[in-house]
């Protein structure tokens, strides 16, 4: 589960900001931060004005208290998330958690409040039918129960419903809905702290989205670089939604993950100059991880027939878009030339088993280079 914004091309968010980046907090610590203190009100009689928990590898954040309600039998009090640096659609977000007493046996009870998502197809961490908190923050949220529960004497059994205010309205920013977590966002977190453009919260998005395309049995499945691809190819091949692996500029992410977790059909699709770099065998597709070779791309022109001036017209060229329009004018099929070249590097990356195609488009979304199913 991801609450990661969904890709285009270019899209400008993914563009990393000069100097030192400020870390976040997860949706996750936000909510064990809110139990913590919504607990601690029950069996206190009071709100503290700030609460401080222990993640997993120590750190101690501390958290102000937004809008306590303390009740009979019931307490409830918000954080504001702060994702530092990142550029996390859920940065601002107000998460509550109202924390019930259960009687002594009962166990931890969670629930989803307005704006947190529920859990509707198999494949993800929580089963279908349960509220998207992941494994992660409700362990976290268990070891604040059971410290307080030790400290003042008595059980940790309680009923925690955790709300995001529009939680709803964000999601539809997210991969959620493709995921098929329906009507808000998901608590989420490993470690408690949100590390500014990390690849490993993205790359974590691409393989729960492997994870649903196999248990619901989906045998031809599409990974594309953003959304002018991805519309290309869902007009192509008229798959369903959560067929669509959400790859972004990790194309090693997707493969080496089939590799373990091989589904029959992949259709790979991406721009041009995503596509050349993979054919050059770069899995990381982001411009300031790889780059276009220009002379690579006049080689191949020689090859496939062009004379020495196309070949240096590319060579002097600035982007890979003004070298496909060279070779295009010049009749040289450089397309189809980059689309066997990526496809043979994605075969060798995944598993021999998976029959590959892999489609090459312009920024209109027109196809110009494909190498098709071998069946």
């Amino acid at each position: 589960m991801s609450d990661q914004k969904a890709p285009s091309e270019g899209d400008p968010a993914s563009r990393r900001p000069e100097g030192p980046l400020r870390k976040g907090w997860t949706t996750g610590c936000c909510a064990t931060a809110a139990v913590k203190a919504a607990f601690s009100a029950l069996l206190t009689g009071h709100f503290e004005d700030s609460v401080t928990i222990t993640l997993p590898k120590g750190e101690k954040p501390v958290f102000p208290l937004l809008e306590p309600v303390l009740d009979a039998d019931f307490a409830e009090v918000g954080i504001v998330k702060d994702a530092g640096d990142d550029p996390d659609v859920t940065h601002g977000a107000h998460i509550r958690a109202r924390v019930r007493r259960l009687p002594s046996g009962s166990g931890a009870v969670f629930r989803a409040g307005a704006g947190v998502g529920t859990v509707t197809r198999a494949g993800l961490p929580i089963p279908p039918g349960q509220p998207a908190i992941n494994p992660a923050p409700r362990a976290m949220m268990q070891a604040v129960l059971d410290e307080l529960a030790t400290a003042h004497g008595t059980h940790a059994d309680a009923e925690i419903t955790i709300s995001v205010i529009g939680g709803a309205e964000i999601a539809k920013q997210t991969w959620n809905p493709r995921l098929g977590i329906v009507g808000g966002i998901s608590i989420l977190g490993t470690t408690g702290i949100v590390h500014p453009f990390s690849c490993a919260a993205w790359i974590a998005s691409i393989h729960r989205g492997i994870d649903v395309i196999r248990a619901a049995g989906i045998t031809h499945a599409a990974a594309c670089t953003g959304s002018t691809t991805e519309a290309a190819v869902e007009k192509r091949h008229h798959l369903p939604e959560h067929a669509f692996i959400d790859m972004g500029d990790f194309a090693g992410g997707v493969l080496k993950y089939l590799r373990h977790h091989p589904i029959p059909r992949l259709t790979l699709a991406g721009g041009f100059a995503k596509m050349a770099k993979l054919a050059e065998g770069h899995l990381d597709l982001h411009s300031s991880r790889s780059q276009v070779d220009l002379d690579r791309i006049a080689l191949r022109a020689l090859t496939l027939g062009a004379d020495t001036d196309v070949a240096q017209r590319i060579r002097a060229g600035n982007t890979a878009m003004e070298a496909l329009e060279i070779c295009t004018a010049a009749g040289i099929p450089i397309g189809d030339d980059i689309a066997r070249s990526a496809r043979d590097v994605a075969r060798a990356e995944a598993d021999s088993r998976i029959d590959i195609e892999l489609l090459v488009y312009d920024r209109k979304g027109n196809l110009v280079g494909e190498a098709g199913f071998d069946g």
